[in-house]
């Protein structure tokens, strides 16, 4: 790498605080049809695209619904959810405005069209990104790179232009098979796996230790 030119955010875990919610609203769901995760849901589920979830809780939890009406529940569950009150990281905005000075930004996120939509514009973060995907846009979600490759390739760049920012192992997984620098920052609750942290250039301890100088210096 010569230069780092860009720096793409992932959204949950990065920016707000949501795997936890995930979690509660699709334990709850399917509870509602007296089901219960399988021991690897919660795991499996992180990173992968609407479609791939909620026809996990379709066909493999077994809720007794199409997977396009488990993802609509879902979805229209986890947006009342952020109208009440959005679970902001602490300092993840300032951190996107800082590293939006000196580097070109974009997000690539699990989550759906209508959610980053509306996290955007509820953090007043409209327009910072100048280019935003979902897994739900691409064929394949985290752990498979396809939405990051589609990120690069719409920012005009190659991977190794750009820096990723993930918390997950699905996430880090992503972004390192995709080719680009991955910064790890490691969710409390959601530790990641050994393997997808060694996809990681460099480890934080918290999203405001990652500054303008800190992304320079993976150089």
């Amino acid at each position: 790498m010569s230069e780092i030119k860009a720096v793409v955010f992932d959204l949950d875990g990065v920016i707000i605080d949501t795997e936890e919610v995930w979690e509660e609203v699709r334990r709850a769901y399917v509870a509602e049809f007296g089901r219960e995760f399988l021991p690897d849901s919660q795991d499996r589920m992180m990173g992968m695209s609407t479609g791939e979830w909620s026809a996990h809780l379709a066909d493999e939890v077994g809720v007794p619904r199409s997977a396009e009406q488990v993802a609509k529940d879902v979805l229209d569950r986890m947006a009342a959810r952020y109208r009440e009150a959005l679970p902001l990281i602490p300092g993840s905005v300032d951190v996107v405005r800082a590293l939006g000075a000196h580097y070109r930004l974009a997000l690539a996120s699990s989550s759906a069209r209508v959610l980053i939509d509306q996290v955007l514009a509820t953090a007043g973060l409209t327009g910072a990104f100048e280019v935003t995907r979902s897994t739900e846009e691409v064929p394949r979600g985290k752990p498979a790179p396809d939405v990051y490759l589609t990120v690069v390739e719409q920012l005009g760049l190659t991977p190794a232009d750009c820096v990723a920012i993930e918390d997950s192992s699905n996430g880090l997984r992503a972004a390192g098979a995709a080719g680009l620098t991955v910064i790890a920052v490691p969710h409390g609750v959601y530790p990641a796996a050994p393997d997808a942290l060694a996809q990681a250039k460099l480890v934080v301890g918290g999203i405001t230790e990652v500054t303008p100088e800190a992304v320079a210096a993976l150089v």
